[in-house]
Parts: C-alpha cells; structure tokens; sequence
C-alpha cells in the first residue's frame, strides 16, 4: 500500500489517495471520522480543534460499504478559514517551527506557504490513511492504541515499567486511555498533567511529553532483517519520527537497555516458545516475534508561544519576537493518535508484504483465520 497527501492547513481541505488497499474491508467514512475526531480531542488543545467538524468524503473505492481494490481517493474539508493574523506573521520566522528552514529551501515571497504546508493541520490526512490501515488490521485480530505517560515534568516512567513484563491487562489499559482527555490511564498521574497544563497555559508557555503505541494480536513474522530498509523497527520509527514535534522514538524498553547488562536485558525464551518479559518490544532483529508491539516517543513542547521567542525580521533585519498565534498549550494527546496512525499504517503494510492478496479473504486464509 502507499498513500500521498495534499492540502494547506488553512485551504479548503485536505485530500489523501489511498492506492493498494486489498478489496473486501468493511469501511464507511465514519470508521476515518473517528480516528479525526480522537485527533482532535485532549485537554490543552486550541480554540480550533472545537470549531473543526470534520466529515469526510471518500471519491471511489468503495461500493456497498467496502473496499473494492481500486485506489481510495479521501477529502477533509476545512472549516476553519484563512488566518486574520497580521503580516508580520509571514516574515517573521518562529523558532522551533519549519518557518526558517522552509524559508532557506524554497525561498517562497513570504513565510505563508511554508506555514500552511508544515503545520500539523496536516497529520489529520495521514490519521485518514492510518484509519483505513487499522480497519485491514482490525479483520485480523490486530488492536493499535496509545497511551500518553507523561507531560512535562509529570511523568509515568514507573508505571510504564509493567509495560515490558508478562500478564499486561492491555484491554483494561487501552479503555482507560480512550475514556480519558489525557490518553492517560493512570487518574492520579492525569490529575498531575492537567496541573501542569494549566500551570504553562497561565504562563503563556506549552508543554511537550511522551506517549506510547501498543499494538497487540501482531502476528509474527512482519518485517525482515535481509536488508536495511525492509527492518520493521526501522520503518517504524520513520513513520513515528516523521510526525511534527516528535524528536525521539524507542521501540521496547528502548535506550533504558543501555543501562543493563545483557543477561537483564534480553527475554527469556520458556518452554512452549513463551517469552517471560517484553523489553524487546514485540521485535527481534527487525521481525515481530508475537508479543505486544511496543513504540515510545517523544513530543518537543510547541513551540508557538504567546509570548514568542527571539527572531529576526525577514523583511527589515530588525531582531523582535516572533508573534503569537493561536496555538495549543499541549498536544500530546493527539501526537499519540496521529502515531497510532503511522504504526497502523506499516503494520498494515507489512501483512501485505508477508501475505499478500487482493482480497481480505485471502490474506486472512494465509493466517489461517
């Protein structure tokens, strides 16, 4: 499967042309509403995330409620208009922000274009392309979700401990997560990120954090190790480190197993071929090896603050502050679903790869389910 995405943060939408998708998977646009409406959700988010609707329109691939084969040709529709903010908004640069870099490369007249096309408005289009990933993957027996475990300095790096040992209730996890505006399962740590979120948003400031995406009933075998691009856990980080403001990604106990020797560090293998811990992560030599995929990353803070940072006018040289806009304080939350997205996406492709088909009938004959 591929996909490619168009569209501005503030034009008329955004499209995504699904191409690959095997025929036969049950999919209605309220199965893609979904996954954008828990992207929009989370406590800190900005006033935009409650004036979007998004209701999608699907153009081909679709006939009597599944999929056909043929390419799926996706529409967001925008309902928030082109930015009222001043010009100084377009020469000055932000830092943190792609608006410079951008600026360097393609040398636009002003920074708008930029803006538009490397803002995260974007992200909602690859949730688009993750929904109908994880509809392929839901006939299957696969579950992706994520659970964010901490936000500025409330973090939960205790009780992500259990993550990586046996007898995870990851149902009871995963309902807890959805049933809160923090993706946080854990109430008193939640309570704790909230406090930390009204603390930064009384001071102008934003908050970054870490979240986890949890992939269980992944059958093993995905990926390969006979050559460097085909290695899941690199594909995986890829996808997850290509979303805006995420500046690390750890798949299993991650750069925690530089600490330990080898003997802690590595999964037993038990008789019956069970393993007795996690730390792996659900991958061994780029290859799922049956247990819970495990994927760890890392958000930057925002970095539009209400009271910007030091920058330079484009236009006159004039060092000044870069200029507020309507931001959020946090957005945590939705980097975690945007993640589910990528992970659901190269899951989805690596069944494909392992067991081919154009029809969900058959790849679910290959696994014998």
């Amino acid at each position: 499967m591929r996909y490619l995405t168009a569209g501005d943060s503030h034009g008329p939408g955004l499209v995504v042309i699904v191409d690959g998708v095997p025929a036969g998977i049950p999919l209605v646009p309220a199965h893609i509403e979904r996954d954008l409406a828990r992207r929009r959700a989370g406590y800190g988010r900005s006033g935009r995330m409650a004036a979007e609707r998004e209701e999608v329109q699907v153009w081909g691939g679709l006939y009597g409620g599944k999929t056909t084969g043929a390419p799926l040709g996706i529409l967001i529709p925008n309902r928030v208009g082109a930015s009222v903010a001043g010009p100084e908004v377009y020469r000055i640069p932000r830092p943190g922000h792609a608006d410079l870099a951008g600026f360097l490369k393609y040398s636009p007249p002003d920074l708008r274009p930029v803006q538009e096309r490397a803002s995260a408005r974007e992200t909602a289009a690859r949730c688009a392309a993750g929904a109908v990933a994880r509809r392929l993957l839901e006939e299957i027996g696969v579950t992706v979700f994520s659970l964010v475990t901490g936000i500025g300095s409330a973090t939960g790096r205790g009780y992500e401990e259990a993550f990586f040992t046996a007898g995870v209730n990851w149902d009871d996890l995963a309902a807890r997560a959805e049933a809160s505006p923090l993706r946080c399962p854990w109430e008193e740590l939640a309570r704790s990120m909230r406090e930390e979120i009204d603390r930064a948003a009384a001071a102008g400031d934003t908050l970054g954090g870490t979240f986890v995406v949890v992939a269980t009933g992944v059958p093993a075998g995905l990926g390969s190790f006979v050559q460097a691009d085909r290695r899941l856990d690199g594909r995986l980080a890829a996808a997850v480190m290509s979303i805006p403001a995420v500046k690390g990604v750890e798949v299993g106990l991650g750069f925690a197993l530089a600490a330990l020797t080898g003997s802690r560090a590595h999964d037993p293998i038990l008789s019956g071929l069970r393993r007795g811990s996690n730390r792996a992560g659900g991958l061994e030599g780029g290859v799922t090896n049956g247990q819970p995929l495990l994927v760890r990353a890392a958000m930057k803070p925002i970095p539009t603050l209400q009271r910007g940072l030091p920058s330079v006018d484009l236009v006159t040289g004039e060092e000044v502050r870069a200029p507020a806009q309507r931001a959020d304080v946090c957005a945590v939350p939705a980097a975690a679903v945007v993640a589910e997205a990528a992970v659901a996406w190269e899951l989805a492709c690596a069944v494909l790869e392992r067991y081919g088909g154009d029809r969900l009938a058959d790849i679910k004959a290959a696994l014998g389910r």
